[in-house]
C-alpha cells in the first residue's frame, strides 16, 4: 500500500470516527404496547396453506392507536422441516407527532427450518421485508425500507393442548439513509450537509427482541396465542430542514418496549 493510499484510508477512518462521535445518544425511553389479532388459515393443496388476518396495535400504555393491519399470505412446506412463506400486509399507520394517518405496504418472504427432538422443536427463520412508507422523508429514512429479521425459537409440544415457546430475534435495516456532513464543536451545529443516498454499506442492527408465549389449542379448528415480548430498539433519527439543505440534528434514540400480544386463529 502506497503512503498516499494509506493517508486516504486513515483520513476516511478519522472522518467517520468524528462523524460518529458527533451523533448524540438520547436518553433511554420506554413504553407499553399491545397487539390484538384475529386470523384464519386454509389448506389449499398438499403442503400449501393460505392465511389472512387483521391486527390492531396500540402504544402509550393503550392510550393511542399505532396502526391497523390487514395481511394475507401463503406458506409451502418444502420438506417436513423446511417451509417457505410469502406475504403482503396493508398498514394504516398513525403518526403520533403529526396526528395524521397514512397507508403503508409491506411484502415479505421467509424461509424457516424446524428440527424435532422428541417433544421439543428448535426453529430458525430468516425473513426479508420491503416496506413502502409513502409519508417518509427520503432524506431522513428510506421510502422503501429493506429489513432482515433473524429468529431462533424453541417450543415444547409435550402437553395435550398447550404449546409454550420462547424466541429471540434480531432486525437489521439494510438501506439506511446516508449523510455527509461535518460537525462544529464550537457552534454545536452541522455544516457542509449533502444527502448520500442509501446503501448496503451501512446496515445497522436496530432491534433485539426476546419473547415468551404459549399457543392454546381450544379444539381442532380454534387456537389462541398469548405472548409477552421485550424489544430493545436502537434507531437513528435524522432531522433535515424543509428545504433539504441543512442537517439540523442526528441522534441515536434507544428505546425499551414491553409488548403484550393476544391472537385468535380459526383453521378450516
Amino acid at each position: 500500500m502506497t503512503m498516499k493510499r494509506l493517508f486516504t484510508v486513515l483520513a476516511a477512518m478519522a472522518a467517520a470516527s468524528a462523524f460518529a462521535s458527533a451523533q448524540t445518544v438520547s436518553e433511554l425511553t420506554s413504553d407499553f404496547l399491545t397487539r390484538t389479532d384475529i386470523g384464519a388459515e386454509w389448506k389449499l393443496a398438499r403442503r400449501l396453506h393460505m392465511d389472512a388476518g387483521y391486527e390492531l396495535r396500540t402504544r402509550g400504555a393503550m392510550s393511542d392507536i399505532a396502526d391497523h393491519r390487514a395481511s394475507v399470505g401463503l406458506n409451502y412446506k418444502i420438506t417436513p422441516g423446511l417451509k417457505a412463506e410469502l406475504g403482503y400486509t396493508f398498514i394504516y399507520h398513525h403518526k403520533a407527532t403529526a396526528q395524521t394517518w397514512s397507508p403503508r405496504h409491506r411484502v415479505s418472504a421467509a424461509l424457516s427450518y424446524t428440527l424435532k427432538a422428541g417433544d421439543w422443536r428448535f426453529g430458525l427463520k430468516e425473513q426479508f421485508r420491503v416496506t413502502r412508507k409513502g409519508d417518509a422523508n427520503e432524506y431522513e429514512e428510506p421510502v422503501n425500507a429493506l429489513t432482515l429479521k433473524s429468529r431462533f425459537k424453541v417450543s415444547y409440544k409435550g402437553f395435550k393442548s398447550l404449546e409454550p415457546y420462547a424466541f429471540v430475534e434480531g432486525r437489521n435495516l439494510l438501506n439506511a439513509a446516508l449523510v455527509n456532513a461535518t460537525y462544529s464543536t464550537s457552534s454545536n451545529n452541522w455544516g457542509n450537509y449533502s444527502f448520500g443516498g442509501y446503501g448496503f454499506v451501512e446496515p445497522y442492527f436496530n432491534r433485539v427482541r426476546g419473547a415468551v408465549g404459549a399457543k392454546w389449542k381450544l379444539s381442532k379448528h380454534n387456537a389462541i396465542d398469548f405472548c409477552l415480548m421485550e424489544d430493545y430498539c436502537y434507531e437513528r433519527n435524522i432531522d433535515v430542514s424543509k428545504d433539504r439543505t441543512t442537517l439540523k440534528s442526528f441522534t441515536i434514540d434507544p428505546a425499551l418496549y414491553t409488548i403484550a400480544s393476544v391472537g385468535y386463529k380459526y383453521s378450516f
